[in-house]
């Protein structure tokens, strides 16, 4: 059976997503901002921010009270980190649609970022049929949770679903929730795994 519903992630799949930009006006090099996130465990940090937990409880943890304020500040300064689009994977989303083709996403997105990401990428908000934003509902891909969540929510069934992201984990996860998945390295690509099953 080919799927009928095409589930797209947004970070790394359709927005590009550089978190060291939230800093950029506070350290003279990339490499500063980089020694930041990695003294303060910003990425495990971040997936706890996705999972609902808020940034400013998180950098009171710290010992540091600039590192305190910086951490804070992440929400405030989202917008430029997800600026950009990632090449090419928009249009294959419109082109999805143009087919009839019915387009939901799943993304680990945190319930305080989600607003100022909108302010880059307003079509977000507008573009897909059914979303789930882990930060919202407190579970992260890949949890078999949040791909039922999607089910119920769109009205579909696994089996209808081809599900799109840049993480191996959460592509492997929602293959073990009964879905088709392809892991996005490039649009060129996602492109043909598309049209091999006959959604493009």
């Amino acid at each position: 059976m080919k799927p009928t519903v095409v589930v797209f992630d947004i970070g790394g799949v359709l927005v590009d997503w550089q978190p060291h930009l939230a800093w950029y006006d506070e350290f003279a090099t990339e490499d500063e901002a980089k020694a930041f996130m990695a003294r303060t465990d910003f990425f495990a940090r971040n997936l706890r921010g996705d999972a609902g937990e808020r940034f400013s409880d998180m950098a009171l943890e710290l010992d540091d009270p600039e590192d305190q304020r910086r951490l804070a500040a992440y929400v405030p300064n989202y917008a430029r980190t997800v600026e950009h689009a990632v090449p090419g994977s928009w249009e294959i989303l419109d082109a999805l649609k143009a087919k009839g083709v019915p387009v939901h996403a799943i993304t680990n997105w945190s319930a305080e970022t989600w607003p100022e990401g909108l302010k880059s990428h307003p079509r977000l908000g507008e573009v897909f049929g059914s979303l789930v934003i882990s930060g919202e509902e407190g579970v992260i891909k890949p949890d078999p949770r949040i791909f039922a969540m999607l089910c119920a929510r769109a009205g579909v069934a696994p089996a209808d679903c081809v599900f799109i992201d840049d993480s191996a984990k959460n592509v492997q996860g929602a293959r073990d929730a009964g879905w088709d998945a392809i892991h996005f390295t490039n649009a060129q690509d996602l492109r043909a795994a598309l049209q091999e099953r006959g959604l493009l």
